[in-house]
């Protein structure tokens, strides 16, 4: 055959067989629009959102990107659109079928995908026969996405606040500990005296008072600083606890949604065009081949 193409010009071949050329690829190519069409392939809509992760705590060395891929990407989001959207009868799936369950997630994956863009947002693309099940589906797994983190979010802060109120006690009882042994030493029971003394001023006020040796100052004016400084510290854990409390028990998106999913009005595929050129390009090169093979065994005939 290789003659063929070194010795007779090609295109003396395809001249030769032009019309039967042409009529396969034009047969082709109307075969390639009319097995194209919505009665052989079913038309698939898409509905797309770009969101970025917002308000994600550190759990672990992943980025908040990743932290939202593998929340969006779990089994749980997964069968919760399953079950809301009814996709084993969508997907005309047999649910008494042995292996229905696999099916059903090779069709989800295949027209649900989840994707991180260049800019490190996650992209949701969902196609479906029906424009308005693709727009809802992609808006269901934003809603999920934010219910799922919102859980695991608020008990890691419950564990916190839980941590700060065992922290706060315990400090809290330290405090009123040492007032009561301060109280003991002095032999007053008006806190307001003493509390808030400076250091500067501490000698001279136990100085006066009626139980003034050195070693009831010296006691006095260490437990006075160290209430001081236990107080501040309680302070300080206090206005953690509350913030850990509010994010626990406040409400919270995990998501900005860059780009909103909306019902679209002309289908996604098939790309008929597309499949019609490859149809018309795969049977031209094929006819010519053969052509040329003919015309090869008609040579050694």
């Amino acid at each position: 055959m290789s003659k063929y193409f070194n010795n007779l010009p090609l295109l003396k071949v395809i001249l030769k067989w032009k019309w039967h050329i042409c009529s396969v690829t034009a047969l082709a190519i109307i075969a390639g629009a009319v097995f194209s069409g919505p009665r052989f392939i079913t038309p698939k809509y898409k509905s797309e959102a770009i969101i970025y992760p917002n308000g994600l705590s550190e759990f672990s060395d992943e980025t908040y990107t990743e932290q939202m891929l593998q929340v969006i990407e779990s089994q749980e989001i997964i069968d919760s659109v399953v079950a809301i959207f009814n996709l084993m009868e969508h997907y005309n799936i047999d649910p008494n079928y042995k292996y229905a369950k696999t099916v059903l997630l090779g069709e989800y994956h295949d027209r649900i995908s989840i994707s991180k863009t260049p800019y490190d947002a996650v992209k949701i693309k969902v196609l479906d026969k029906d424009p308005q099940m693709a727009c809802d589906i992609a808006n269901e797994i934003i809603r999920l996405y934010n219910v799922k983190f919102d859980n695991i979010h608020k008990t890691k802060k419950l564990e916190y606040v839980k941590m700060y109120e065992n922290i706060l006690t315990h400090k809290y009882n330290f405090i009123d500990s040492l007032k009561k042994e301060l109280a003991s030493i002095i032999g007053d029971n008006n806190m307001l005296n003493y509390l808030y003394l400076s250091k500067g001023n501490s000698i001279a006020y136990f100085s006066n008072s009626d139980n003034s040796n050195p070693q009831n100052i010296s006691n006095a004016i260490a437990l006075v600083e160290l209430i001081t400084t236990e107080t501040e510290a309680y302070s300080e854990i206090k206005l953690e606890y509350e913030n850990e409390l509010l994010q626990a028990e406040g409400e919270m998106t995990y998501s900005n949604i860059v780009s909103r999913p909306f019902v679209a009005d002309k289908k996604a595929t098939p790309v008929r065009w597309i499949i019609v050129a490859l149809c018309g390009i795969a049977a031209l090169l094929l006819s010519i081949l053969t052509v040329v093979a003919i015309e090869d065994i008609k040579t050694k005939e």
